[in-house]
């Protein structure tokens, strides 16, 4: 059996452990109380949410520089947007649709090794990205700050892009990229879930 890199081996313990502290949390329903603490849990609750920002930072990680930072950044800060046209109550159609949409396109891309120029990338994420903010500001619920909030979901985001990203060291060996373009066709198939109502 191949021995790990240092960065496989911090891959392959980041994103478990990101998601049994999400399970844990999920689960005890405790301790949120505050407006950040609502945002933070809030993208980690939903495996829709959590498959599509994994994959925004495996994507990054697989096209490499200046792509791993740019794409990580893109999408929380396009989020807030959305999100703030969703605490507005301005309407935008289809967002479950295109919250499903982005796991299977951003699979997708993974799967097939799609290698998009940067600026294509980033209106990919960024267009996805609006769905994802819309869908958390008009779930804010009404005793807490919007700022925490807001604050908070984009502190959870960054975490599962990290945890993303970790997973996209594995590239270094081929074995890795295979099992980096697997996990972007486990991520199509979560969204494709999501999307004909079978998740």
């Amino acid at each position: 059996m191949p021995r790990l890199s240092p960065k496989a081996r911090i891959a392959a313990l980041t994103l478990p452990l990101i998601l049994l502290a999400a399970q844990a949390g999920a689960h005890t329903g405790e301790g949120i109380n505050t407006g950040f603490a609502s945002g933070f849990w809030h993208p980690i609750y939903g495996w829709d949410h959590v498959v599509a920002m994994v994959a925004v930072g495996l994507w990054g990680a697989f096209l490499g520089a200046p792509a791993i930072w740019i794409l990580p950044v893109v999408f929380p800060l396009v989020m807030a947007f959305g999100g703030a046209l969703g605490v507005m109550g301005v309407p935008i159609p289809m967002i479950e649709t295109g919250i499903a949409l982005s796991g299977v396109v951003l699979g997708l891309l993974i799967a097939f090794a799609v290698r998009a120029p940067i600026w294509v990338a980033a209106v990919i994420v960024g267009l996805f990205a609006i769905f994802h903010g819309h869908a958390h500001g008009t779930e804010l619920p009404e005793a807490f700050s919007p700022y925490g909030y807001a604050v908070g979901f984009v502190v959870g985001t960054g975490l599962l892009h990290l945890a993303g990203i970790a997973l996209g060291f594995l590239t270094n060996s081929e074995a890795g990229k295979m099992a980096v373009r697997g996990t972007g066709g486990v991520i199509a198939l979560v969204g494709a879930a999501f999307l004909f109502g079978l998740a």
